[in-house]
């Protein structure tokens, strides 16, 4: 009988980061691919307009909510923030000992009302960062899986996961822009019957392309965020040298049996569980991310 294999955490955080960077590589060419073929099936004359536009809409928007995403995050779930004369010294101390040891700057500590187990972090960079947790997960866990939580935080700060999911965002923006304008053209077109046997096979599969791609990229989406999920699994175990910590936090989750809590469904994918109960989850499944951590 063959002992099970245990993880090292150094490994589990490189395979995820090649696993990132590979569901990026498929949303960017699901993108090209578009481009080329909506390109093609408009004669190739309104490719370079349509780009352009896509990219202004798309990276002008998402770009606001990269630079302000810490004050947009906090704002939407109302929390407020902790000084270290507050009533909360063993959370800004956790997070003072995690940040020495890690090497990550200190980031702003927030609370937010909620009798559930959870937290998150944001900001587009360890400089401009918040650690924001609910009051349930200081009342409810114990010194050293609240020290495994705010490691996991502090693995998203570390690893710019804001920077990352901003990228891929504007990516899946720029698709869903370009398949929307795509389709809602095609009743504005034209009869052009000249080159209609040249152009009827990029027609087609535009269409195909402009209806399914955003569907793709967005479950693509997704699997990303669940892979940042476990590479900040990884770096709490690496900051904290103590699994069971992070474990235990994760198996009051489970036990608790938690109602979707009341969240704006834009910052669902930052916390520490998903506060949503759907299938297309931002987050690996609980069960999932403990049987990973017990081989570390």
């Amino acid at each position: 009988m063959s002992e099970t294999q245990r993880i090292n955490f150094d490994d589990q955080i490189s395979r995820n980061k090649l696993k990132t960077f590979l569901l990026i590589a498929v949303i960017f060419a699901v993108l090209v691919a578009i481009i080329f073929v909506i390109g093609y099936a408009w004669g190739g004359v309104d490719i370079f307009s349509i780009l352009i536009l896509s990219i202004i809409i798309s990276i002008s928007y998402i770009l606001i909510s990269y630079y302000n995403s810490d004050k947009i995050a906090i704002a939407s779930v109302g929390a407020r923030e902790v000084r270290h004369e507050g009533n909360y010294k063993q959370y800004y101390d956790l997070v003072q000992g995690l940040t020495l040891a890690s090497g990550i700057p200190m980031p702003k500590l927030y609370v937010m009302k909620s009798n559930q187990i959870n937290a998150f972090a944001s900001g587009r960079n360890p400089q401009h960062a918040v650690i924001c947790v609910t009051e349930g997960a200081l009342e409810k866990l114990d010194k050293k899986e609240l020290e495994g939580v705010l490691a996991h935080e502090l693995g998203h700060i570390g690893s710019y996961d804001i920077r990352y999911m901003t990228l891929v965002a504007i990516m899946v923006g720029m698709i869903s822009i370009i398949s929307e304008i795509f389709l809602r053209s095609l009743w504005f077109k034209g009869d052009n019957n000249n080159d209609n046997k040249n152009n009827a096979i990029f027609m087609v599969v535009g269409i195909i392309l402009a209806i399914l791609a955003p569907i793709v990229v967005y479950f693509v989406q997704l699997a990303i965020s669940r892979k940042r999920e476990f590479s900040a699994d990884a770096s709490a175990v690496k900051f904290t040298r103590y699994p069971p910590g992070l474990i235990g936090a994760l198996k009051k989750i489970k036990h608790e049996n938690q109602k979707p809590e009341k969240v704006n469904k834009a910052v669902a994918q930052l916390f520490f569980a998903n506060p949503f109960t759907d299938l297309a989850s931002t987050h690996p499944a609980i069960d999932k991310r403990i049987a990973t951590l017990e081989r570390m």
